[in-house]
C-alpha cells in the first residue's frame, strides 16, 4: 500500500496552523503559504522533485516545535533561548521522516539571516540555501500578513523588502523571493486561494506502507497530538505502542502493523481544534463543551478524507468513539459497522484514558483500570474479546509506558 505523503504532510500542517494560532496568536494557514512561496522558489531555481518535496514539507513543518512548549508564556526574543530550542527541536522532529533529499539544518536554521546576526550567529554560506528560503518566505508572510495585503499597496510592499533584506533573510533569498511574489502570487495566497495553490502545486510524494520510516511518520505525529495539553503528552504515542504491541500478539503482518500504528497515531488529530480550556477542565464537562469535544473524532474523519487511499486507516482512527450499541459518536455506529481494528482502537482509548491521570481523575493502575473495562464490554458497548486479550497483554506493564517494540 502508497502513503500519499504529500497530502499527509498537508493534513499536519493544519494542525500545526491551528496550534500555532492558538498559542502566539499567529496568521490562519501561515505554513501554506510559506510552502507556496517555498515551492515557487525552488521551482524557478530548477530544484528537482525530491529537493523540492523536501524544501516544501520543511516550509510545511518550519513551527512543529511548537507544541513541544507554550511560546506565548515565555519570551519570544528572536535572540532568546527559546528560539533556538524551537529551531532544534524542530530540525529533531523531521529526522525520522524519510526524505529523498538531505534536509540537514534546513530547519534549524530557518531564523538565520545571512549576515551572522540571527540566533545561531551563521553567515548566509554556513547553512543550506533551503534554510534561507524558509526563512525569507516566513518572515516576510510574518511581518506583512500577505493575505491581507491590497492590491495597490503591493508595489510599495516589494519596494521595502527588496530594501531591507537584511530583516528577513539573506540576500539572494530575498532576491529568489521577489522573482516569484508578483500580483498573481500574491492573489494565490489569499486564505480562500492558498489550499487551492498548495494542492496544484506542491510535489507528489508517496512512500509503501512497508517503508521504515512510516513508524517515524507517525511518532512525529502523535508528538503534535500529545503536547496539545500536558495531560495528554502520552496518550497518542502510548496508544500507538500498545496497538503494535496487542497486533503482534494477533500475529499480525508489518504492513498490518504499520497501517494500525498510523491508525493509532492519527486517532486523535482532530483534538487540535478543541479548545485548550476544554481540554484541561478540572471538573465535569458541561452539556455544550461535550459537544465540542465530541467533534474532534468528526475532524479526524474529515482531515483526513483527502487522503487517496486511506479509507481504512480514516475508519479506523476516526470512529474510536463509536460503541457497538449505536451510542457512541460522532456517526452513530453499531455491530456489524465496526470492524476488528476499529473495536481494537477503541478499547485501547479507553485503557489509556482511564489509566492516565486527568484533570478529573488520578492515574489508576491496570488492576483499576480493567474493571471498567469489562463492565462496558458486559454492557455491550465495547468488544468483549478484545477487552479479555488487553488484560492478558497489558497486565505485565500495568500503567508503565510501553516502548514500540519493533
Amino acid at each position: 500500500m502508497k502513503i500519499a505523503m504529500d497530502m499527509l504532510c498537508r493534513v499536519f500542517s493544519h494542525a500545526l496552523d491551528i496550534i500555532e494560532e492558538e498559542q502566539i496568536g499567529a496568521s490562519e494557514h501561515h505554513s501554506l503559504r510559506v510552502a507556496a512561496l517555498c515551492v515557487a522558489m525552488g521551482k524557478r531555481l530548477g530544484f528537482d522533485n525530491d529537493r523540492l518535496s523536501a524544501l516544501a514539507t520543511c516550509a510545511l513543518f518550519h513551527d512543529n516545535a511548537l507544541t513541544e512548549y507554550r511560546l506565548s508564556e515565555r519570551d519570544l526574543t528572536m535572540f532568546g533561548e527559546n528560539m533556538l530550542l524551537h529551531c532544534e527541536k524542530g530540525q529533531n522532529n523531521l529526522s525520522s521522516i524519510p526524505f529523498k533529499h538531505d534536509i540537514d539544518g534546513i530547519i534549524l536554521y530557518h531564523h538565520e539571516l545571512g549576515n551572522g546576526k540571527g540566533p545561531f550567529g551563521k553567515r548566509e554560506d554556513e547553512y543550506p540555501f533551503e534554510a534561507a528560503l524558509v526563512a525569507a518566505a516566513d518572515a516576510v508572510d510574518v511581518l506583512h500578513r500577505l493575505q491581507y495585503v491590497p492590491a495597490e499597496k503591493f508595489p510599495t510592499l516589494r519596494d521595502k523588502i527588496a530594501s531591507r533584506s537584511e530583516k528577513y533573510s539573506s540576500r539572494p533569498a530575498i532576491n529568489a523571493l521577489l522573482e516569484v511574489l508578483d500580483g498573481d502570487m500574491l492573489e494565490s495566497l489569499r486564505n480562500e486561494n492558498i489550499s487551492r495553490t498548495l494542492d496544484e502545486n506542491l510535489p507528489r510524494w508517496e512512500i509503501d506502507l512497508n517503508e521504515p520510516g512510516v513508524i517515524g511518520i507517525a511518532s512525529f505525529v502523535s508528538r503534535v497530538i500529545d503536547f496539545k495539553s500536558h495531560f495528554t503528552h502520552k496518550h497518542t504515542s502510548q496508544i500507538a505502542n500498545r496497538a503494535w504491541l496487542i497486533g503482534k500478539h494477533y500475529g499480525y503482518s508489518h504492513e498490518e502493523l504499520a497501517a494500525l500504528y498510523l491508525a493509532a497515531s492519527l486517532h486523535d488529530i482532530g483534538k487540535i481544534a478543541t479548545p485548550i480550556e476544554i481540554l484541561e477542565k478540572p471538573g465535569a464537562l458541561n452539556h455544550e463543551e461535550f459537544q465540542i469535544i465530541k467533534n474532534h473524532s468528526r475532524d479526524t474523519y474529515v482531515w483526513l478524507c483527502g487522503i487517496p487511499d486511506f479509507d481504512l486507516i480514516r475508519k479506523w482512527a476516526a470512529d474510536h468513539h463509536e460503541k457497538l450499541d449505536g451510542s457512541g459518536y460522532s456517526f452513530g455506529k453499531q455491530g456489524d459497522e465496526l470492524d476488528f481494528n476499529t473495536r481494537l482502537i477503541a478499547c485501547l482509548d479507553i485503557y489509556q484514558a482511564i489509566g492516565e491521570p486527568r484533570p478529573y481523575h488520578n492515574a489508576r493502575s491496570h488492576a483499576e483500570t480493567m474493571p471498567i473495562l469489562y463492565n462496558m464490554a458486559d454492557r455491550g458497548l465495547i468488544d468483549n474479546g478484545i477487552t479479555k486479550d488487553l488484560d492478558d497483554v497489558m497486565a505485565e506493564y500495568s500503567m508503565r509506558d510501553v516502548p514500540f517494540l519493533q
